[in-house]
């Protein structure tokens, strides 16, 4: 009988927003795969003894063949990313098409996610919304991203590393203008929380009068022709 891939949901934050059911099944699986040493510190927070394997985008081409024959054998298998649920551009894709293909049952732990916790609180209409993840590092196809966008009518949602939000909003209000409403969910569930609903004008400003930076979601209201 081949063993179980398990993509668990860890903390985006706050240690407390874990699950019972993950607790159970990182303790009880044979090894946990780590996007990095972050993951053990989230482990050993939680006295989770269990063998752990590094993986990611520099091996999880080379390794996810070997860990597909280890879920053959029967070992049962957990994968974490470094905070909150896996695979949102994080490692793990080819691993999990791969079990797919070899009929590996694949099971989600569901728990915190930074994307669905700014979603709720953006008090935009989410029964339709675009999650366009990362953009570009490279400024030219960025602001061409930006632009393909801009006129998009469902609620928008845009993911950034902290040093980039600057420069971001830049070229948001460059393209999107000053007045396209907002919401910036920056460090959600710790302690120096901020929500923050404004326009795109605003928010820019008080980017640059308080230095923000930090892990943020930003959130746009669809597109609203005049």
């Amino acid at each position: 009988m081949t063993g179980t891939l398990y993509l668990v949901s860890i903390p985006i934050g706050n240690n407390l927003d874990i699950t019972y059911r993950a607790i159970e099944v990182l303790q009880n699986c044979n090894f946990i795969l780590i996007e990095s040493t972050e993951g053990n510190k989230f482990l050993n927070k939680n006295k989770i003894t269990t063998q752990t394997e590094i993986f990611n985008e520099h091996n999880q081409l080379k390794n996810s063949s070997l860990i597909i024959e280890d879920l053959k054998k029967g070992k049962n298998i957990s994968l974490i990313s470094d905070c909150g649920t896996p695979l949102f551009s994080d490692p793990g894709f080819k691993l999990v098409q791969l079990a797919i293909q070899n009929k590996i049952k694949v099971v989600p732990i569901p728990g915190a996610s930074s994307l669905m916790a700014a979603l709720i609180v953006s008090g935009f209409d989410i029964s339709k919304f675009l999650f366009y993840g990362w953009l570009s590092q490279k400024k030219e196809i960025r602001q061409k991203e930006l632009i393909s966008i801009k006129t998009n009518p469902y609620t928008l949602v845009i993911m950034e590393t902290p040093y980039r939000l600057k420069s971001l909003m830049e070229d948001v209000v460059k393209y999107f203008g000053t007045m396209r409403k907002v919401c910036l969910a920056y460090n959600l569930t710790m302690q120096d929380e901020l929500i923050m609903h404004s326009n795109t004008g605003e928010l820019l400003e008080k980017i640059n009068r308080e230095k923000i930076k930090g892990e943020f979601v930003l959130i746009f209201e669809g597109f609203k022709r005049t």
